[in-house]
């Protein structure tokens, strides 16, 4: 077992986060889970999806994170008319040049925020995935590279709402983690309720300052190259892994991609929390996230009504933990 002291300082970084923290407290009460795993996938350089019914802020969450990075923003509501060029951009042609001229789509920026991702047929979803997996675009032969920043945070309501599409198996796997909000408690729900009966402790959205640069955020991945993991953690990553493919409840198990998800996802989640070392607990408590929507749950299963959430936190616990 590795000396697991910390050898790198990580106090300037530990302020940013938390005044980042302190700023989305200020406008959005609880949902402290939803907001470590964005902060997450975003040192990690993953994309997020976020699932909940309508009305738990989570296009504010979406939005409010995009707010406090100083990076290139934009925001696209899928709707189920909703074309691949809408996205992506198409090529016009120029009477003052005598050519044609690529105009870029709202997908060509930073920070993208998709609300409603599944709300938008099938071939409209596929136009994200070489953007998603490669950060580039390619259309009509020439393929344009995107920023070293680049996350999309996507929301959606369940599957079961009306008008809604169910995401491709492989669309879903580009997506680091799928977050799930759920309803705020009642002592929660009672703070929403005081904040706005009297008017107070409310921070427009409009008045919010980024808190993050893009060169921080640079910066800080580079730190996550220096996180250590113990070669028990990695076979405690790989044991989680196999046992999705070996569970009689899975139909589909998770695949190598989602070992690499799970082991970055776990040195972000560590540098999160201001150490430089991974232990067993941030790799259990990230396992649902980052699995629940790599996996397909058998027809047995399914009918018994478990979720997929479930079912990887239960074979998480059922693997011995490294000592």
């Amino acid at each position: 077992m590795e000396d697991l002291t910390n050898r790198m300082d990580c106090t300037a970084f530990s302020a940013k986060i938390e005044e980042l923290k302190a700023q989305i407290a200020q406008i959005i009460v609880g949902q402290q889970q939803g907001v470590d795993l964005i902060l997450t996938s975003l040192l990690a350089n993953g994309h997020v999806l976020i699932e909940g019914v309508p009305g738990v802020a989570k296009t504010l969450m979406a939005k409010l994170t995009a707010k406090l990075i100083d990076a290139a923003y934009s925001r696209i509501q899928f709707t189920p008319d909703l074309m691949p060029s809408d996205v992506l951009g198409t090529s016009v042609f120029n009477l003052k040049i005598n050519d044609f001229e690529f105009k870029k789509g709202p997908i060509f920026s930073e920070v993208v925020l998709i609300d409603e991702i599944n709300r938008a047929p099938a071939k409209t979803q596929a136009a994200l995935f070489e953007v998603m997996e490669e950060r580039q675009i390619t259309i009509d032969g020439t393929s344009r590279k995107m920023s070293d920043l680049y996350i999309v945070i996507a929301t959606q309501n369940p599957i079961e709402q009306e008008g809604t599409y169910r995401l491709p198996e492989a669309q879903l796997d580009r997506f680091l983690m799928k977050i799930t909000i759920s309803y705020p408690s009642p002592d929660e729900e009672l703070t929403i309720l005081k904040r706005h009966h009297e008017n107070s402790g409310l921070t427009c959205l409009d008045e919010v300052r980024p808190i993050l640069t893009k060169d921080d955020i640079l910066q800080f991945k580079q730190l996550i190259n220096r996180i250590i993991v113990d070669n028990s953690l990695l076979q405690y990553i790989s044991d989680i892994i196999i046992a999705t493919r070996n569970s009689a409840a899975i139909y589909l198990g998770a695949s190598p991609r989602a070992s690499v998800a799970l082991l970055n996802s776990s040195k972000a989640y560590a540098l999160l929390q201001g150490r430089d070392f991974v232990i067993p607990d941030d790799i259990k408590y990230l396992a649902v996230p980052v699995l629940q929507h790599r996996i397909t749950l058998s027809p047995e299963t399914e009918m018994e009504g478990k979720s997929a959430a479930t079912v990887v936190r239960r074979l998480a616990d059922n693997i011995a933990v490294p000592k």
